[in-house]
């Protein structure tokens, strides 16, 4: 069943689908999978937190591999807020990254934004907008879930 929801968001899906195959991605550190939930658009564009702009499938894809080869990252997407039209997706959201420190496993916080269009494969991601967050925005809790 899984992976027919994973084929599903490969396939077309929506962005909620999308953006799950993505962090799946993350955490098992799978390029190929990662890379499918991309529109196939030469303007994609990804920031990671106090990195350069990346524009273009080639520059993001090389610096995921270049994060995956230190292993894979354990990103949890929480406090998703959502906008969504007929064609365009954003969701903000609050992740929560787990790093292994030597006083052992450690929770980080990034503020992100993923941008989702409908194109002729389906919904796909065409930015990924990530900052350095604080354990104040994982807390920032009496908000709603989802913006209508």
């Amino acid at each position: 069943m899984k992976r027919a929801k994973l084929q599903a968001a490969i396939v077309g899906g929506t962005p909620d689908d999308i953006e799950q195959a993505f962090y799946e991605a993350l955490h098992n550190a799978d390029i190929q999978q990662l890379m499918s939930c991309w529109a196939e658009e030469d303007e994609i564009v990804c920031v990671h937190p106090g990195g350069p702009r990346l524009i273009g499938p080639g520059a993001i894809r090389a610096a995921f591999e270049a994060m995956f080869a230190n292993g894979s990252v354990q990103a949890f997407p929480e406090r998703v807020h959502k906008i969504q039209s007929l064609a365009s997706a954003v969701h903000h959201l609050v992740e929560r990254v787990e790093v292994i420190t030597p006083q052992g496993a450690q929770h980080a916080w990034v503020i992100a934004t993923n941008v989702f269009h409908k194109t002729p494969q389906g919904w796909r991601m065409v930015a990924h907008h990530t900052s350095p967050g604080t354990a104040t925005d994982a807390d920032a809790g009496n908000k709603p879930l989802v913006l209508h």
